[in-house]
């Protein structure tokens, strides 16, 4: 099978090219690099030309208010070129919990994403996927003063990218859910002792101090964005770091 995998460039889209074409498709990446613009359509035909699946994994360059007008755009363009194309599949990388946090602009974005492509004229698999352990680091920046980094005790369930990307690939060779998938990590923690397990993992001094009010998932209520009944990785966060 041919797949153009949108997005083919980044940390998830390189993997799930690089599993494609291992299994013997031909996984194609696109991207801006390569010369494909999902907001104003430019490539679009060439890329999604022959393909039997699209899987898009293009993200909005914000999280803000302005990320729905992203996916808005983005995927009536790509649902337009690969009708027009004859296209078979469209895969799209979701969230798991994105319905449940109405308060973050992001997550109302990622689900109007997975309503244009459910409404759309191509059968459609959606992968939702819990947090990435790639993020981690990157979410304890986002509440880090001086020494001191501030989280919530949210419940995560964090998944490492690699087994995302596995993920994404067997929904995409296999044939459309028109529906859900979830995948997760093993493993349960709340965000501030994941915060300590990773600091103490880089020892470089910082203190995890819990803080319900601090960074983007102080607005997450309960254990929305875990699901243990969802595909189980086998990738532990331990086993990551390490």
């Amino acid at each position: 099978m041919r797949f153009a995998v949108i997005g083919g460039t980044g940390l998830i889209g390189s993997q799930v090219v690089n599993d494609l074409n291992a299994a013997g498709h031909e996984g194609v990446p696109h991207s801006l690099s390569t010369g494909v613009d999902v907001i104003s359509g430019r490539g679009l035909t060439e890329a999604v030309a022959g393909a039997d699946a699209i899987v898009n994994l293009t993200n909005s360059p914000t999280f803000d208010e302005a990320s729905p007008a992203f996916f808005q755009k983005s995927m009536d363009n790509l649902l337009a070129a690969g009708a027009e194309a004859g296209v078979g599949h469209f895969v799209i990388l979701s969230i798991v919990g994105v319905d449940q946090v109405p308060e973050l602009d992001y997550y109302r974005a990622k689900k109007l994403q997975e309503d244009i492509l459910a409404a759309g004229p191509i059968p459609y698999s959606i992968v939702r996927a819990t947090q990435f352990m790639e993020f981690v680091e990157a979410v304890l920046s986002w509440t880090t003063e001086g020494g001191t980094v501030r989280l919530p005790a949210t419940p995560i369930q964090p998944i490492a990218a690699a087994d995302v990307a596995l993920a994404v690939a067997e929904v995409a060779t296999g044939s459309p859910l028109n529906g859900v998938r979830d995948i997760a990590g093993p493993d349960v923690f709340p965000l501030d002792e994941l915060g300590r397990i990773t600091v103490a993992h880089a020892a470089d001094g910082r203190t995890v101090v819990t803080d319900p009010t601090a960074g983007m998932f102080a607005a997450v209520k309960g254990d929305v964005l875990t699901d243990r009944s969802a595909r189980l990785s086998s990738t532990r966060y331990a086993d990551w770091l390490a």
